[in-house]
């Protein structure tokens, strides 16, 4: 039988669905333990039956057919690339319904649901990524529909979890006034590369509002770590190092700085700004795959210098910092107490001037 590309790439398209829960496919990583910052519980859908797994299949299909194929080429591009290759936006009318059982969806909530979390509720909890067409547009005609584009909305539990506390801790390399060492004024921070103790290349000065951090990365342009030299012949680190893959993204925003994980694996953050301002300790959160979190806000850090904290009065012009630990944690409920002792980890230094 004579088979159209348009029908080939829907084909390909479906077969590349995002997985659900039960059907030995889905990939546990995605979810971890809770499925969101801190533990925070996200309930999973569970395997669809038989009759809503046709009838998910026919509208799939139905919807992408009317697509044009260079626009399904390029969702095919992200999704065969799980969000590693740079893909185009896929804009598409933003207010067409579409009825699955009992049902309604919006057409890119639709497309969210089949092609990356198969457990998504509601728009709401997702976030749009700053290179993204639709970006900042509020009820645009048009919807950027790729759902590599999008990330998972990281929502922070009150009162955090008692296990994630620990005393504060701030290691200062031995050159402190790295804003300095930069040489550079227009950058808005820098970033620093650790394994366990030791600073690994140079500081990477930021000047484009977002920046991609990586080990490998299809296409990868940004601060590329795997190319970094270093001598640590840790099994530990070795192996964390080839686990950071598509790494994070960091977005400076209007409203703060995003971090988004773009890895297989959860990343660990500490900020000032994601902490209680009364607390005398900070928190390590956990940030699993697929989601952002607002790891800084500038207006929030102007009101949290205290002058008994010993992290701001340590550091009076090198800015603010946020330290984040690839794969593993660090904090109480680990063996390591201090972030210097995770394998893999970056210190991101803001630039306050």
């Amino acid at each position: 039988m004579f088979r159209t590309k348009r029908t080939g790439l829907v084909r390909r398209l479906w077969r590349s669905r995002a997985p659900v829960e039960g059907d030995g496919e889905a990939d546990t990583r995605t979810h971890g333990s809770g499925g969101c910052c801190m533990g925070k519980s996200t309930k999973v859908a569970g395997k669809t039956s038989a009759g809503t797994e046709a009838e998910l299949k026919a509208l799939t299909h139905s919807i992408l057919k009317k697509i044009k194929e260079k626009q399904l080429e390029g969702l095919l591009q992200a999704v065969e690339s799980k969000g590693g290759a740079r893909s185009p936006c896929l804009l598409l009318p933003s207010k067409v319904d579409t009825k699955l059982g009992q049902q309604s969806y919006s057409l890119p909530l639709l497309l969210y649901k089949v092609f990356r979390w198969s457990d998504l509720r509601h728009c709401s909890e997702l976030k749009r990524l700053s290179c993204c067409e639709s970006y900042g547009k509020i009820n645009p005609e048009l919807v950027c529909c790729n759902p590599h584009h999008m990330s998972r909305l990281c929502e922070l539990e009150s009162p955090p979890p008692p296990y994630s506390r620990y005393p504060m801790d701030f290691l200062k390399p031995p050159d402190s006034q790295a804003l300095q060492e930069s040489g550079d004024r227009s950058h808005w921070c820098v970033v620093a590369y650790w394994e366990e103790k030791t600073r690994v290349g140079r500081l990477y000065s930021v000047q484009e509002p977002s920046l991609d951090i990586f080990y490998d990365l299809p296409q990868g342009n940004g601060f590329c770590l795997g190319q970094l030299s270093s001598d640590n012949k840790s099994p530990l680190v070795q192996m964390v190092r080839t686990k950071i893959g598509y790494g994070i993204q960091l977005s400076r925003e209007d409203d703060g700085v995003w971090v988004y994980n773009r890895s297989c694996y959860p990343i660990f953050i500490k900020s000032a700004t994601l902490d209680n301002p009364d607390s005398r300790t900070l928190l390590v959160h956990k940030v699993f795959p697929g989601f952002s979190i607002k790891a800084f806000d500038f207006e929030k850090a102007d009101s949290l210098q205290r002058p008994n904290d010993h992290e701001f009065t340590q550091q009076p012009r090198t800015g603010f910092t946020v330290q984040i630990s690839f794969v593993k944690g660090w904090g109480q409920c680990y063996t390591r107490q201090f972030i210097s002792s995770c394998p893999c980890w970056l210190e991101v230094i803001f630039n306050n001037r």
